[in-house]
């Protein structure tokens, strides 16, 4: 008998897929937006609230010890309440949140604030990856994950826009910035009432007639008729319940793939957050206003679309490996470049570089994740994996002050090229699951 989960396989690309991946695309625009728009108003409250290069850094650096945290709970959650439902929880937290740091009278409360922002963010960013990736017909798969991803640099773009012209508009024009960071906590009714739950993970929690009526409705968006499930033809005994056991990340046949997709995370955080987070503030440092360093950004900002399309392109060509192996070595030549550009030209031209291969790593890491592990543990392995990751964006922006001070840009852009090969190196002894059937158990 063909499977739910093997109907859904076969399926094509339908309106109702198109649905789903533009509904969790929004949510993650949302969340690239408010992760964005931080490095702008640290720009700003440097300058407004003379703040020294070490609270600047925990401002920018406490989300992720949030995103951290919330990462590991969320995958787990997702597990075991379903991945709708922790998505919309956690746009709703994070987004409530941002909107209260707008309301921040001091560095102490926005702080507190961006901690709890970072928790709800964490924590959607791999359940609405794994959701995407369980409803995406087989042939399609890791396309469509990146394109999801690709809502990233949208989001970002938003930032970018928003710090353009409304942060530097005035003293409050960073609230005003932070408060648009309220749009999720509505966006999160559209999600909890209007995008499906996983099928495979209503199946294994034995809520069999749930998942049989998403699969013939998207089966009837398709043109499909659906054949009736054996449990369903009259005659036949309703079949037990069946419980799939929970298994671990760590598991003898998993545990290879999961220490190198945590090194791949772990390396990507930290050169991504750690350049970008501060990419405004490091041109203010260079002598550039705030309004021109927050164009250039916007400039640089704009490579990332372009890099998610070649990548989502290239994924199902080359596979998820050799694209992600290689967008990461082309970030760490990039990062390289960055670090020795000094003129306006060399610096929007190599930043515009590194978010073209950065971002497109992003894409193909989020795609290859979901596809290395089975139902009952997807959840977990891409959250656990997410929150080693942010451990790396915890550290780099309390690092850079650091790395700058002691050898200037060349040095900290240089510490973030190696971590880039270190990634590409772990990324290619991970396995290829290109058009392979998402395991069950």
């Amino acid at each position: 008998m063909t499977t739910r989960t093997q109907r859904l396989d076969d399926l094509p690309f339908t309106g109702r897929h198109r649905r789903l991946l533009t509904g969790s695309g929004v949510g993650w625009a949302l969340d690239a937006m408010d992760v964005g728009l931080i490095s702008f108003v640290m720009a700003a409250l440097a300058v407004q609230w003379d703040l020294s290069s070490t609270q600047l850094s925990w401002i920018g650096s406490i989300g992720f010890v949030g995103m951290a945290i919330g990462a590991s709970l969320g995958g787990l959650l997702a597990d075991r309440i379903g991945r709708r439902q922790v998505f919309a929880a956690t746009l709703l937290v994070y987004g409530l949140a941002t909107g209260a740091a707008a309301l921040s009278t001091s560095v102490a409360m926005l702080i507190v604030l961006r901690f709890v922002v970072g928790l709800g963010l964490g924590a959607e960013l791999p359940v609405a990856s794994t959701l995407v990736s369980e409803f995406a017909p087989r042939k399609v798969r890791g396309r469509v994950v990146v394109a999801l991803e690709a809502f990233w640099a949208v989001g970002w773009l938003l930032a970018a826009l928003v710090g353009y012209f409304v942060v530097p508009a005035g003293d409050n024009g960073w609230r005003w910035a932070l408060a648009v960071g309220l749009v999720p906590a509505a966006y999160a009714l559209v999600v909890r009432f209007g995008l499906p739950e996983s099928v495979r993970y209503l199946e294994s929690r034995g809520r069999h007639a749930e998942a049989e009526a998403i699969v013939r409705d998207y089966e009837r968006s398709a043109g499909v008729t659906a054949v009736p499930d054996d449990d369903e033809q009259p005659g036949r005994p309703v079949a037990e319940v069946e419980r799939v056991p929970r298994g671990s990340v760590w598991a003898p046949n998993l545990r290879r793939r999961t220490a190198a997709l945590w090194i791949v995370w772990f390396g990507i955080n930290f050169s991504y957050y750690g350049a970008f987070i501060w990419l405004p503030s490091l041109l203010v440092a260079q002598g550039f206003d705030l309004v021109t360093s927050f164009g250039y950004t916007l400039l640089i900002t704009l490579a990332q679309l372009p890099g998610y399309g070649v990548a989502a392109w290239l994924i199902e060509v080359w596979g998820r490996r050799l694209t992600l192996g290689v967008f990461l070595a082309g970030s760490a030549v990039s990062a390289g470049l960055f670090g020795l550009a000094e003129t306006p030209s060399t610096i929007v031209a190599a930043g515009m570089a590194l978010s073209f291969f950065n971002l497109g790593a992003w894409g193909a890491l989020y795609a290859i994740g979901p596809e290395l592990y089975p139902t009952p543990v997807r959840g977990a392995g891409t959250g656990s994996a997410a929150a080693f990751g942010r451990l790396a964006s915890i550290i780099a922006p309390l690092l850079v002050p650091v790395l700058l001070g002691a050898g200037g840009n060349g040095l900290v852009f240089g510490a973030f090229a190696a971590s880039f090969v270190v990634a590409a190196v772990a990324a290619f002894t991970l396995p290829e699951r290109a058009g392979t059937v998402l395991d069950e158990r």
